[in-house]
């Protein structure tokens, strides 16, 4: 063969071997949505591996895992459901860090909701402004919205009044869904998922000592078995993450 036939026969075996993409799976709470899509398909882009993420409910998605589900990557949006994980013995040792942070706000429907001063937050006359409508929240045993929700408003003395009004689904977007519809009047989410949606006003932000401190955890999964599965993992640490994360209205806390 002369030697440019040998030139081009190798050209074409290296060009016709496939390139196998790597699969990243990542369970993560519905509030990351906006963010995490982006960090991913930055990602994706810049390697050609691709991200699979599976939005939920924490509780939902701690008990997938726990119950064997494939997840490469948890990200939660408590502390108590990565715990669960942990417990279950089904992180990878030392993975586990604090991620991000958020704020709970009151939300209302529409683009021109009067905004509540900090003193009437702190005061809230939640009952009265409901009416006969309802207050959309996530589930509040066991979903950590819905969870922060509630908190919020035993500490605020109107839980009980407010109760029988609630209209609990299974995640935060599915909350941030019935008040941009028009079907709950109010809702009660994270600030970050407010700001995803044009059709709400945030109407106040709840006092910051009346719910719990929130914190999303992230880690690995013992089941997390390759190169990208870490790279993604720490590509949720960098600058670029970092970015897009605060353009939600995260705080960044690592």
């Amino acid at each position: 063969m002369r030697p440019g036939s040998i030139l081009l026969a190798t050209a074409f075996t290296a060009t016709a071997l496939p390139v196998w993409a790597e699969e990243i799976t990542v369970f993560a709470a519905a509030s990351l949505k906006n963010a995490l899509d982006e960090v991913a398909a930055s990602y994706t882009e810049d390697t050609g591996n691709h991200v699979t993420i599976s939005y939920a409910g924490s509780n939902q998605l701690a008990q997938q895992i726990i119950q064997g589900a494939p997840a490469d990557i948890f990200i939660s949006a408590n502390e108590e459901w990565m715990d669960e994980v942990e417990k279950a013995g089904l992180l990878a040792e030392g993975t586990r860090e604090d991620l991000l942070g958020n704020k709970l706000v009151l939300i209302a429907h529409g683009q021109e909701a009067e905004v509540l001063s900090e003193d009437a937050m702190k005061d809230l006359d939640l009952p009265t402004m409901l009416g006969d409508g309802k207050l959309a929240m996530a589930l509040v045993d066991s979903v950590p919205a819905g969870q922060y929700g509630k908190a919020a408003l035993e500490t605020l003395g109107i839980w009980d009044a407010v109760a029988p009004d609630v209209a609990q689904v299974d995640n935060v977007r599915a909350a941030l869904a019935l008040v941009a519809t028009g079907e709950a009047p109010y809702g009660i989410v994270y600030a970050t998922d407010a700001a995803a949606e044009d059709n709400v006003t945030v109407i106040g932000e709840f006092p910051a000592d009346s719910y719990p401190k929130i914190i999303y955890p992230a880690a690995l999964t013992s089941v997390a078995a390759d190169e990208a599965d870490r790279a993604f993992y720490d590509v949720l640490s960098s600058d670029q993450a970092a970015t897009a994360f605060e353009k939600q209205g995260f705080t960044v806390l690592k």
